[in-house]
């Protein structure tokens, strides 16, 4: 089935209705896929983003390799083919800062520079990287074409509740001219339980639908994500786990990281 052009000036009208203010702190995972067909493609979905944030708004994406081999370049490396199109098109405008290491972050506004600054932190999505500083701005977090499974500051609560899971993963960086492994623990797994958020978020009234472009989108403040999400936490560390029962790998590997 096709669907008509959605123009830039109706997704900036979408975006309003959704929720999304003049002003706001925005952190967006979106899969243009969903949104498609939209007037100027990835593009003009930015486009509208920005006019709908208007000049004292920031606009944030993920921006991280996908590669763990090679050493990270903020002005060449590509984004992770898993944060599609729309990301790898915003951290390539002259105008977007981009964080220096392999978890990047991209963003465009006056509080772009603070997003972007911390230094590299493993395990990574912590306090201390860019979506720990969406929170400290009480920034909002937008999710385009995608569920909770893509919700980055998800992690960063996993972090804060203090999960005791860790997968091994590494990185590769530039020492002194050469490349650097980097070997770390990450609370990682399949992440298909983090859509239990939304159930608890509608529960509270803290998140927001709408439709962009095609797609539809929910929206919620970064502050009530944390504070909805760690008391389940707190009440079972491993919510976002799969049982051993489940058959999930990825979910297996994080069971099994922790000693019986």
């Amino acid at each position: 089935m096709s669907h008509e052009e959605i123009s830039i000036t109706d997704m900036v009208a979408q975006l309003h209705a959704s929720g999304v203010r003049e002003g706001d702190v925005l952190l967006v995972h979106t899969s243009f896929r969903a949104v498609r067909p939209v007037e100027e493609g990835p593009t003009g979905l930015i486009e509208a983003l920005t006019r709908a944030l208007g000049p004292s708004g920031t606009l944030v994406m993920p921006s991280w390799t996908g590669d763990d081999n090679t050493p990270f370049d903020p002005a060449a490396t590509p984004a992770s083919p898993d944060l599609g199109i729309v990301a790898e098109t915003f951290r390539s405008l002259p105008s977007v800062r981009r964080g220096d290491h392999p978890f990047a972050f991209a963003a465009r506004g006056p509080t772009a520079a603070e997003i972007i600054a911390d230094p590299l932190v493993l395990p990574p999505h912590q306090a201390g990287s860019p979506v720990g500083r969406v929170l400290d701005c009480d920034g909002r977090i937008l999710l385009l074409g995608v569920h909770h499974d893509a919700n980055t500051t998800l992690h960063l609560a996993e972090m804060l509740a203090g999960v005791p899971y860790r997968v091994p993963h590494h990185i590769t960086v530039l020492e002194d001219g050469r490349p650097k492994r980097i070997d770390y623990l990450e609370t990682d797994h399949c992440c298909a339980l983090f859509q239990q958020a939304e159930d608890w978020l509608k529960r509270c009234g803290m998140q927001t639908d709408g439709v962009v472009g095609h797609a539809a989108c929910r929206l919620m403040r970064s502050r009530d994500l944390i504070e909805t999400v760690l008391p389940e936490l707190r009440r079972d560390p491993w919510v976002f786990i799969h049982t051993a029962e489940s058959g999930c790998e990825e979910c297996a590997q994080a069971r099994a990281s922790v000693p019986e």
